[in-house]
C-alpha cells in the first residue's frame, strides 16, 4: 500500500504476491469515502455477534482461542482491537483478516455493502502494465496446471503417474481436489503449446547458454502450489523412480516466494476458514497423504524450513501450530531449528506443538501404516514448545552437577531473549531458573539491545521530548480539527530531523489536504508504512481528556515540542560556532533563538 500521503495505492496481498487493480490504481480519496460510510459494528457484528459494553462492543477474539472475551470494537473510533492477541485496527483490516482476502479484494467487498463503485486511475501505464503482466503469469500457470492434469488422466501418457499415486494410496478425487498432475517425458511438451517468453519469466521454461530453451519439469508428479486466492504461484514436481532430486521446485519468480508460500493452505482454508489447529508437514506428499486419510489441516513449507514468515501467515487462521518432523536425526534438526524460528513469534494466545514421528517414519507412512485414529492419538500428545524447548537444551546434562546448570543457563539464555515481552516470557524465565537451581538470571530482549545501539545514553530530556511529541500525536489524531494550531512553517518544525515531529508534520499535512478526514481513514493513509502499527497504537488509546481540554493539551504538548526543538537547535549552531564559525544568517537565527540577556560567539 501506498505511503502517508501518497494519492494512490496499490497494496500487497501480505501472501507472496502482488494485489492489483483492474486496470489501475485505487485513489485515496475514494478509501477515505469508504472509511466514511462503513459501519465497523455493523460489519463484525454480521460475522462475530458482539454486545454491548459501555462506549465500545465486546464479543471473543475470532483470531485467536480465548475464553472471557477481549476484543472490542469502538463505534466511535470506527477500529477493532484485541486485548489478548494484539489484532487491531479498520473495517479493512478487518475483513482481510477475517475473510482472508488481499487488500483490494477487501475494498471492492466493502464497496458493495456500501452501495459505492470502486474508483480506479487510469493514468498510471506502468501501474496498468505491471497488472496485465502478473495477470499473464498467473493465466500461464493456470493453463499449465490445466495441460499436466490432463496428461495425468490421459489413460496412456498418464498411465504410470496413475499406478504410482495408487501404490501411494491416493485416488482419483483427492488428485482432482489438488489438482495433481503429470509433466510427460520430453523437453519441449509446453514451450510447443505456449508462449516461451511468458514459461521463462514463470520458471517453467529453462534457458541454456546457447539460447536454447527446454521444459523445467519431466516425467514428474506435478503439485500446483495455490496463493490464498486459489491462483497458480507455482508447482512442485516428484519423480516416480529414485532419480534426483526427487523433489523439484518452480525458482523464485514476481508471483512465487518459497519463504512465503505453503503448500496445501488454499484447500484447508476452504474446508474451515479458522481451524482448531494447523499441522506443519515437510512434504506435498505428507498434505496429499493425510488428506485421503481424512487429516485435513495439514501444510508443507515446499521442502524449505520453516521461517517466520511462514509462522505469520499461519497465526492468522489459528492459534494452534503442530510441527510434525520425521524421527531421524534429520526431522530432529528439522524440529529444533522450527522452534527457534518460532520463539519470536509465540506471545499469549498462541500455542506450538512438537510431534516427531518414529525414526522410520514420515507422515505418509506412518498414516498408510497406523490409520487415522493412531495419527490422531499422537497428535494429540504433541510436546509443547516449552516443554521441548527445555528437554533438548538440557539434553546430556546433569542437572544436579553445578557446571551442567550453568551450561543451561548458556544455552537457553539467548534463545528465552528472543521472546516478546509478556507472561509466557516471564514462565519461561522462572522455568529456566527452576530448572537451573538459580534465584536471578539477567536477560536482555533483542529488542532492548536494538533500541540501546539505536539511542545509547540518552538523558531524561530525551525521554520527554518523545513524551511530548507523543501526546501532541494522539491528541490530533483523535481531534483532527486541531492541524489548525500547528505552524507548519515554524522552522522549529521545519527543521526538525526527530522521527516523531516528522509523522505529526505528515499527519497535519494529511489532515490539510481532508479535512473532513476520518479517524480510521487517516490510518488508512499509513497501511503499509513504517509508522503504520505506531499510528495504530495511538489510535487505540483510550484518552483521559473532557471535549472542552483537548486544545489546552494539545497547544501546551506543541508548546513542549517546540521548546525541545528550539534547545535542539541551540545546541546544534553553538557547537558549529565553537569548531568553525557561523554564518551571518545562523548567528541571527541563534539570536533569536538564545535568551534576550545571552550573546553569541564569532
Amino acid at each position: 500500500m501506498g505511503r502517508a500521503g501518497s494519492s494512490t495505492i496499490l497494496a500487497g496481498d501480505g501472501f507472496g504476491g502482488v494485489e492489483q487493480g483492474m486496470a489501475g490504481r485505487i485513489p485515496q480519496t475514494f478509501i477515505d469515502e469508504l472509511m466514511a460510510r462503513i459501519d465497523i459494528v455493523d460489519l463484525v457484528n454480521a460475522r462475530v455477534p458482539l454486545k454491548k459494553s459501555g462506549r465500545n462492543y465486546l464479543a471473543r477474539c475470532p483470531f485467536h482461542n480465548e475464553k472471557t472475551p477481549s476484543f472490542t470494537v469502538n463505534q466511535e473510533k470506527q477500529l477493532y482491537h484485541c486485548f489478548g492477541c494484539g489484532a487491531g485496527g479498520t473495517a479493512i483490516g478487518f475483513l482481510m483478516d477475517y475473510d482472508h482476502l488481499g487488500f483490494v479484494e477487501a475494498v471492492e467487498d466493502l464497496a458493495r455493502i456500501t452501495g459505492l463503485e470502486v474508483s480506479r486511475t487510469s493514468d498510471d501505464t506502468s501501474s496498468s502494465a505491471a497488472s496485465q503482466q502478473l495477470d499473464g503469469l498467473y493465466e500461464q500457470q493456470k493453463q499449465a496446471a490445466g495441460f499436466y492434469q490432463q496428461q495425468l488422466f490421459d489413460k496412456k501418457v498418464g498411465r504410470e503417474a496413475v499406478r504410482y499415486l495408487r501404490r501411494r494410496g491416493i485416488d482419483g478425487q483427492v488428485a482432482r481436489r489438488f489438482q495433481l498432475g503429470f509433466a510427460p517425458g520430453g523437453w519441449e511438451n509446453l514451450s510447443r503449446q505456449f508462449d516461451a517468453r511468458t514459461l521463462r519469466q514463470t520458471g517453467l521454461l529453462v534457458e541454456k547458454d546457447n539460447g536454447r530453451s527446454y521444459d523445467r519439469f519431466r516425467n514428474r508428479i506435478m503439485f500446483p502450489i495455490r496463493d490464498r486466492r486459489g491462483r497458480v504461484a507455482g508447482f512442485g514436481g516428484r519423480v516416480l523412480d529414485d532419480s534426483v532430486p526427487k523433489y523439484l521446485n518452480s525458482p523464485e519468480t514476481l508471483i512465487f516466494q518459497k519463504s512465503r508460500q505453503l503448500y496445501g493452505l488454499y484447500e484447508l482454508l476452504g474446508d474451515r476458514s479458522h481451524p482448531e489447529r494447523i499441522l506443519v508437514v515437510e512434504g506435498y506428499m505428507d498434505v496429499i497423504a493425510l488428506a485421503q486419510n481424512g487429516v485435513q489441516g495439514s501444510v508443507a513449507t515446499l521442502g524449505t524450513a520453516v521461517s517466520v514468515s511462514h509462522l505469520d501467515i499461519l497465526f492468522r487462521y489459528t492459534s494452534e501450530l503442530v510441527f510434525c518432523f520425521d524421527g531421524d536425526e534429520a526431522g530432529k534438526k528439522a524440529a529444533w531449528r522450527a522452534v527457534e524460528i518460532a520463539l519470536s513469534t509465540l506471545k499469549e494466545g498462541r500455542t506450538v506443538r512438537v510431534m516427531l514421528l518414529p525414526s522410520a517414519d514420515d507422515p505418509d507412512s506412518f498414516i498408510r501404516e497406523h490409520g487415522r485414529e493412531a495419527f490422531d492419538q499422537r497428535m494429540a500428545q504433541a510436546t509443547l514448545l516449552s516443554d521441548y524447548f527445555f528437554d533438548h537444551l538440557s539434553s546430556g546434562l546433569d542437572l544436579g552437577e553445578l557446571e551442567s546448570c550453568a551450561s543451561l543457563v548458556a544455552r537457553a539464555r539467548p534463545l528465552i531473549s528472543k521472546l516478546p515481552h509478556g507472561v509466557f516470557r516471564d514462565m519461561m524465565q522462572d522455568r529456566l531458573k527452576e530448572l537451573a537451581g538459580v534465584e536471578s538470571i539477567e536477560f536482555k530482549t533483542v529488542q532492548a539491545k536494538q533500541a540501546a545501539a539505536r539511542f545509547g545514553n540518552r538523558t531524561g530530556r530525551s525521554r520527554t521530548k518523545s513524551s511530548a511529541v507523543r501526546v501532541a500525536l494522539t491528541l490530533l489524531i483523535h481531534r483532527t480539527s486541531l492541524a489548525g494550531l500547528v505552524d507548519t512553517t515554524d522552522p522549529r518544525l521545519a527543521g526538525a530531523s526527530s522521527g516523531g515531529v516528522g509523522l505529526l508534520l505528515k499527519v497535519v499535512e494529511i489532515i490539510n489536504e481532508q479535512p473532513r478526514i476520518t479517524l480510521s481513514a487517516l490510518l488508512e493513509r499509513f497501511r503499509g508504512s513504517e509508522q503504520e502499527k505506531g499510528v495504530r497504537q495511538l489510535a487505540e488509546t483510550e484518552l483521559m481528556v473532557p471535549d472542552d481540554g483537548f486544545e489546552a493539551e494539545f497547544s501546551g504538548a506543541l508548546a513542549r515540542v517546540l521548546e525541545q526543538e528550539s534547545e535542539k537547535r541551540v545546541a546544534q549552531l553553538l557547537e558549529k560556532s565553537g569548531h568553525g564559525g557561523l554564518t551571518e544568517n545562523e548567528r541571527e537565527e541563534l539570536r533569536g533563538l538564545l535568551p534576550s540577556s545571552g550573546g553569541v560567539a564569532d
